[in-house]
């Protein structure tokens, strides 16, 4: 029979686990309101940039705000967005696996963003070019590192974590270009101000400042990945959380029982005890 001090120190433990994965729920769903709001913001500051953009570069492909004499790398480059910790749940499991599914040495390069994704690439012997960490801060991150390698490549592709619910993240990849296009085409350029060489003088040149432009443009496609993988994880955390807090709180219930039970199981045995000494105590008098 289990003793009464174990399950109570038992229950204590459960209590503490229910009340820590509480607070992690709660810092959760707060950081997702507030990652929601930044989002919100950064899209707004897109559209602005765009609306001069499409009026500049007079339909030359987007190039990234390339240098046309650098030399470029004939390979795709994967950038993975993972979270810095191992308390998202499984997303990050499942983020990396969707990339290997593809994935060629030969005509790849990787960049992770997140301690977690580096720590399993190492695990599965996958060589990564660079790792950066997850930004904490959700506003002027400096995307610029990121940016300067995607320049250097023909192409990019962006593994991410899309926030449906709280109970649905789902992993997607994109072409940076296409990111960047799928922004553009959520935007609204309907500006009255014509901006061309006629009605503004640009320095140092046209060229430069839509490079200029397809570069911050850039930084806010990646960085919107990053705060829309952010959510992902937030929410996937809220989930694990929740999941643990309640098997928790269940085992808790149970243990609770069961002290219930051994209490009263104790209480029995002494209450016996005491019945069969007063028992052999008549008979003594008896006798």
């Amino acid at each position: 029979m289990k003793r009464l001090n174990d399950i109570n120190r038992q229950i204590g433990s459960m209590t503490t686990l229910v009340e820590l994965t509480g607070a992690f729920e709660g810092i959760a769903s707060m950081r997702i309101a507030q990652i929601r709001s930044q989002v919100l913001q950064s899209t707004k500051f897109f559209n602005e940039l765009w609306g001069i953009y499409a009026q500049l570069r007079t339909g030359n492909p987007f190039s990234f705000g390339r240098d046309q004499r650098a030399k470029i790398i004939d390979k795709e480059l994967y950038i993975i967005i993972t979270a810095e910790g191992g308390l998202s749940g499984d997303i990050d499991r499942r983020l990396v696996e969707s990339m290997l599914k593809i994935y060629d040495r030969n005509q790849n390069d990787v960049i992770v963003i997140g301690h977690h994704g580096a720590q399993q690439l190492f695990q599965r012997g996958i060589p990564y070019k660079r790792y950066f960490r997850l930004p904490s801060k959700d506003q002027s991150v400096n995307i610029q590192p990121v940016v300067n390698e995607v320049q250097q490549y023909r192409s990019t592709r962006v593994f991410y974590q899309e926030y449906l619910s709280f109970t649905n993240q789902v992993v997607r990849q994109i072409k940076l270009s296409s990111a960047v296009n799928q922004r553009a085409a959520q935007s609204s350029s309907g500006d009255e101000d014509v901006i061309n060489e006629k009605t503004y003088i640009f320095e140092p040149s046209t060229k430069a400042v839509i490079a200029h432009l397809e570069r911050s443009m850039m930084q806010i496609a990646i960085n919107q990945l990053i705060l829309g993988s952010k959510l992902a994880q937030y929410a996937s955390r809220f989930r694990a959380m929740n999941a643990s807090r309640t098997k928790a709180g269940e085992i808790r219930d149970d243990l609770r029982l069961d002290y219930h039970r051994v209490n009263r199981a104790v209480k029995d045995e002494r209450l016996k005890e005491v019945v069969n000494g007063l028992k052999h105590a008549k008979k003594g008098a008896g006798a």
